[in-house]
């Protein structure tokens, strides 16, 4: 049986519990709407981030500039950024490399048939200035061509290290696609179109 006294010393023990109770689910509400906060913030800056950062991993990657002298052209200079703002295709060769002797005769031929719509570049490779102007001449190449003598500081920064490889660039000179191998008629139709889009593809490798 509970005495007037134990009530009393009890009631003040029970409200301590009671008020720590209110104030232990006072907390915990606040707590939950903090969190709640938090997590709308988080979500907020995850949306606002997520297209931006998913729109920078699908960017094609931005091709190097260079400015190189042009063969057979004294004091004449070959650069990338002469044409910004216009899809590019830059071609790496050499005259003595055996697949580039049987690409380069076809893309000037596809060059010449496009009468100015498409730009093509050349840079010949770690390679002799005179084997290489009479390489071109005997190709019929009319587009321009970049010299790019050993140790080749231009072909090596895009990671060219075999010959030939030919790279398409859209308008803003981001790689749409990457030949490696001596390219075909079906390839520069097709990343001439590319180039067109700005749409990437993954290299190719003609071998």
């Amino acid at each position: 049986m509970i005495t007037q006294h134990q009530r009393e010393s009890a009631t003040p023990a029970a409200g301590r519990v009671a008020r720590l109770r209110g104030l232990s689910r006072a907390r915990k509400i606040i707590y939950s709407c903090m969190a709640v906060t938090v997590l709308a913030a988080v979500s907020v800056l995850v949306s606002l981030a997520g297209p931006a950062g998913s729109q920078a991993q699908h960017q094609p990657p931005q091709a190097r500039s260079f400015s190189l002298a042009e063969v057979g052209h004294p004091g004449a200079t070959v650069s990338l950024a002469s044409y910004a703002g216009r899809p590019v295709i830059v071609n790496f060769f050499a005259s003595w490399c055996s697949p580039c002797q049987r690409e380069t005769p076809l893309l000037a031929r596809f060059y010449e048939s496009q009468h100015g719509r498409v730009i093509v570049l050349g840079v010949d490779s770690n390679d002799e200035a005179a084997a290489a102007l009479r390489f071109l001449r005997k190709a019929g190449v009319r587009y321009a061509v970049g010299f790019d003598p050993f140790p080749a500081s231009t072909t090596t920064s895009y990671g060219v290290y075999a010959l030939p490889q030919t790279f398409f660039l859209n308008a803003r000179h981001r790689i749409v696609l990457h030949v490696l191998g001596p390219v075909t008629m079906k390839d520069l139709i097709h990343g001439v179109a590319l180039m067109d889009s700005g749409h990437p593809l993954a290299n190719q490798d003609r071998g």
